[in-house]
């Protein structure tokens, strides 16, 4: 295989890596299946009202650019909640919660973990 071509499978190769874990990213951010959901305690301080909102609006994000998604993954957000500035933001971990998943674009080795947190506490 030439360099030329070397370099484009590999550039092919990395899309589609990016496009797999954004689907994943994309998946479970709407449906909280597939990972675990972690809201600091700021965010567990809202009302039960706002915090139905919060998660709505994390359901229905959309907002992505080249600022707060850089890799296209759509692993980080930030929204505004109740007067709020909300980040979150997805990780992958090994199936043990030891280390960083080997490869986040298996479900069968990942868990993801959604973890919702004022900017203040950032």
């Amino acid at each position: 295989m030439a360099h030329s071509e070397r370099h484009n499978h590999a550039r092919n190769t990395a899309i589609s890596r990016t496009k797999r874990i954004r689907a994943l990213n994309d998946a479970f951010r709407r449906s909280l299946i597939g990972g675990r959901l972690v809201l600091t305690s700021g965010v567990q301080q809202f009302t039960p009202v706002a915090l139905k909102l919060l998660l709505h609006s994390l359901n229905t994000y959309d907002a992505f650019t080249a600022d707060n998604d850089p890799h296209g993954e759509h692993d980080f957000g930030s929204l505004s909640v109740a007067g709020e500035t909300v980040f979150w933001k997805i990780d992958y971990y090994d199936r043990g919660f030891a280390y960083g998943s080997p490869d986040p674009t298996d479900p069968a080795v990942t868990t993801r973990v959604l973890t919702v947190m004022l900017a203040s506490e950032y």
